[in-house]
């Protein structure tokens, strides 16, 4: 039984997805907390480095280890692999880590058929317009790619109901907390405080 719990976490491009998580991890309360690292078979970007950004493997490498239902989930988007390990989340599991798995709406769908245990959540802009206002104020992007999130935006807004939990991103402190809401009420299950205060309930029963 793990005593961490797999977070799958979706947004649209510019809903503050990536923010929270990184305000999540830095906050001094929080519970032991990790990024899961994805697989790749594209090539490392300037900065980047294997096993804190991805790991960089190549097309047979991961084709081996689709082979060996490795992944939890997995795509191939624009001739390149991406993977999620289900070892390594389960290892962090183990060891009483939550994990983030920050994916779309089609990965998500993967992972709930092979660890239905994880909770999901979607994370929304409070209109389209600031959604847009976002995306603009980024400054990485020109008019007709940002045109293009906007309606792959909507398309990925439509499953927000396949999510456990929904939080609007208006206010990133009032998000935030939600966040660190939502967390704490999982490590409180009632199966979680089973095996994590294990000598406490026997102590307390008697036995």
């Amino acid at each position: 039984m793990y005593t961490g719990t797999l977070f799958i976490i979706s947004a649209p491009s510019g809903a503050g997805k990536s923010s929270l998580i990184q305000a999540y991890l830095t906050q001094k309360n929080r519970h032991q907390a990790k990024v899961s690292i994805s697989h790749t078979t594209r090539n490392p970007r300037p900065g980047e480095v294997h096993g804190e950004h991805y790991y960089f493997v190549d097309h047979k490498h991961f084709e081996s280890l689709i082979e060996q239902q490795a992944f939890v989930e997995y795509a191939n988007v624009f001739d390149n692999y991406y993977g999620t390990s289900k070892a390594e989340i389960e290892q962090s599991l183990l060891q009483g880590i939550n994990v983030f798995l920050d994916i779309d709406w089609q990965g998500a769908r993967q992972v709930r058929k092979k660890m239905p245990q994880a909770k999901s959540i979607f994370i929304l802009p409070p209109s389209l317009k600031e959604l847009e206002n976002r995306l603009v104020k980024r400054g990485q992007d020109d008019s007709s790619v940002i045109e293009k999130r906007m309606q792959k935006a909507q398309a990925e807004i439509l499953h927000y109901s396949e999510y456990d939990y929904v939080i609007i991103n208006d206010d990133f402190d009032t998000s935030l907390h939600a966040l660190s809401a939502i967390i704490t009420a999982a490590s409180l299950e009632q199966p979680k405080q089973a095996i994590v205060n294990k000598q406490l309930l026997k102590d307390l029963l008697g036995d």
